[in-house]
C-alpha cells in the first residue's frame, strides 16, 4: 500500500487505511506568517506540504492536511501573520488528536517546522500515548556544510534556499536586504547565499531524517509490501 494525503481518500478508504493500523502524520506550518521582505507568508505550510508529500512517496503513511495555524508570538506585529496563544494552540492540537483516536489511528507523528511551537507539541504529545513529534530543525543536519552562513535562523541562507527549490517564483530575491534588526525585517541571517540546489540538498537530508525517525519508531513502515 502507498502512502496518501487524506483529503484525497473517501471515507470508507481512509477508514479501512485506520483499521489497518496506519500511521498518520499531521504536518504542520504556519499558512501566513512573516518571512523577511523577500519570502511568501506561507513559507512554513509549503514547506511543510513538500515533507508530507515527500513521506507518503517513501512510506506507506496517511498524511493529514497540513495545520496551518499555531503559536507565533515573534511575528504578531507583521501584517498578515496569524497567531494562536499557546493554549488554544494546545487545543486545536488536542482535539485533533482525539478525533483520529476515535477513528481507531493508534500511531501520531506530528511533524513541526516551527520553532515557538516546539514545547507546546511537546506538552501535547506527553499526553497522548502513540503520538510522537518530530521537529523539522534537528532535522537534516548531513546537509548543513552547504550552509554558507549559519547564523540566523528565519527567512536565513536555508529557508530562503528552500522556497528557491519549492517555489522560486515566489521568492523576491530583488527584496533581500541585511539591513534593520528582526523586528522591522522579519528576518533573521543572511539569505543572499541561498541557492535553489543548496534547498534540493536540505529536504532530501530532512527526508531522510525524517523517514529514519519514522521507521525506527514503527519498523513495520520499511516492511515490503504483502
Amino acid at each position: 500500500m502507498t502512502g496518501a494525503w487524506l483529503e484525497d481518500l473517501t471515507w470508507p478508504e481512509a477508514k479501512a487505511r485506520f483499521d489497518a493500523g496506519a500511521v498518520v502524520v499531521v504536518p504542520i506550518g504556519a499558512a501566513s506568517k512573516a518571512h523577511g521582505p523577500h519570502l511568501p507568508l506561507k513559507t512554513d505550510w509549503l514547506t511543510a506540504r513538500a515533507l508530507g508529500q515527500g513521506l507518503i512517496e517513501r512510506l506507506p503513511l496517511v498524511a493529514a492536511p497540513v495545520l496551518g495555524f499555531g503559536y507565533y508570538p515573534a511575528f504578531t506585529s507583521f501584517a498578515g501573520s496569524q497567531h494562536l496563544g499557546a493554549g488554544t494552540f494546545k487545543a486545536v492540537v488536542r482535539e485533533l488528536l482525539d478525533s483520529f483516536r476515535q477513528h481507531g489511528v493508534r500511531r501520531i507523528a506530528l511533524i513541526n517546522t516551527g520553532v515557538s511551537t516546539e514545547k507546546p507539541l511537546d506538552e501535547v504529545a506527553a499526553d497522548h500515548d502513540g503520538t510522537m513529534v518530530l521537529h523539522m530543525r534537528s532535522m537534516g543536519l548531513a546537509a548543513d556544510a552547504l550552509i554558507e552562513r549559519k547564523e540566523g535562523g528565519h527567512a536565513d541562507e536555508r529557508e530562503t534556499s528552500v522556497m528557491l527549490a519549492l517555489d522560486p517564483r515566489s521568492v523576491r530575491m530583488d527584496r533581500l536586504t541585511l539591513e534593520g534588526p528582526f523586528e522591522t525585517t522579519g528576518a533573521t541571517g543572511d539569505p543572499t547565499r541561498a541557492t535553489a540546489f543548496k534547498g534540493e540538498r536540505l529536504m532530501a537530508a530532512r527526508l531522510d531524517d525524517l523517514a529514519a525517525a519514522l521507521t525506527s519508531r514503527w519498523p513495520d513502515l520499511s516492511a515490503p509490501p504483502a
